[in-house]
């Protein structure tokens, strides 16, 4: 038997591993609690990609973790109004910085590109009517957290 017809197939299941599970953005959404009103909402989430889909490093928020870039996955953040910066670290760090107001909702796509010796995971800050299409198929990987 050849080697390659073994190892396709279980490539695939390895890859889809790596993938995010949980309920789809939809129907958290319905669950997800209101935004408080002296916060802003971040939302960070992943397309669903087999590019980079092991690369899967921790996102944090103005210097703690809040998350996991996992492709096809999203999480949300809600935080204090004012600046702030979101890093994510491969074998160089990445980092976006940007202002929320209260009430304001953002949303950081973190995207892989290909690095030297690995690929990088880059957040880069989208709209809300791409992110809102690119988030239907998503599946929430976190709970909501405060920072």
């Amino acid at each position: 038997m050849k080697l390659h017809l073994i190892a396709m197939p279980l490539f695939a299941l390895v890859l889809a591993g790596c993938a995010a599970s949980g309920p789809k953005f939809a129907q958290q959404e319905a669950s997800t609690p209101k935004l408080g009103a002296e916060q802003g909402r971040v939302y960070f989430y992943r397309t669903d990609s087999m590019l980079g889909a092991a690369i899967q490093p921790q996102v944090m928020l103005d210097g703690a973790t809040v998350g996991k870039s996992q492709p096809g996955g999203y999480f949300y953040v809600d935080a204090a109004p004012g600046s702030h910066e979101a890093v994510t670290s491969t074998e160089v760090s990445n980092k976006l910085s940007f202002a929320l107001d209260k009430g304001e909702v953002k949303y950081v796509r973190t995207r892989v590109s290909m690095g030297l010796m690995a690929g990088h995971i880059v957040p880069e800050l989208v709209g809300p009517d791409e992110a809102q299409k690119e988030l239907a198929t998503l599946s929430y990987t976190g709970g909501a957290k405060a920072n």
